[in-house]
């Protein structure tokens, strides 16, 4: 499948995913594009979990997760990992959003972002309150990731004026 387009419809999906919950508590649940209508996701797919330049990344969304909240935007992390790797992984990284399992790289596929042998290329995705694909960055080689203030400026662009 070719990457999606701006202004074209993102590729829905349900996966199970994990959140840790204030209380510590790891929360294991269903999340589907769809049903997440009326507000901005950010939809971060990364290589793999407690990896180098990947725990980079999401440890930077998470310390930042209160400047996307305020934009009403949601993160979500996505790879092929399991939700046991996941939990393993925010739990040690203190990650405060959800890490989805898209164990049969159906949704990599579905954003045209898979590479065949070597998984996935890292790839942020802006979708509007509508479903609407806003903005894109998919990484060549991965080694370095789109930061909060690129995504955030993108996010806000978007806000009603």
């Amino acid at each position: 499948m070719p990457v999606p387009e701006i202004g074209a419809p993102a590729p829905d999906f349900t996966l199970q995913g994990v959140l840790l919950a204030d209380d510590g508590a790891a929360e294991r649940g269903e999340y589907s594009l769809s049903a997440h209508r009326g507000a901005p996701v950010v939809l971060a797919f990364y290589p793999g979990d407690d990896s180098a330049v990947c725990t980079k990344q999401l440890c930077s969304y998470t310390s930042d997760l209160d400047r996307f909240r305020d934009l009403g935007a949601a993160v979500w992390g996505i790879n092929f990992s399991d939700l046991d790797s996941h939990e393993h992984f925010a739990r040690k990284r203190d990650l405060r959003f959800p890490l989805l399992a898209d164990t049969d790289r159906s949704v990599v596929k579905a954003y045209g972002i898979q590479m065949p042998g070597l998984g996935l290329k890292r790839s942020v995705f802006i979708v509007d309150a509508d479903g609407i694909v806003r903005w894109k960055h998919v990484a060549r080689l991965g080694l370095t990731f789109q930061d909060t203030d690129a995504i955030t400026r993108e996010l806000a662009a978007l806000a009603p004026r």
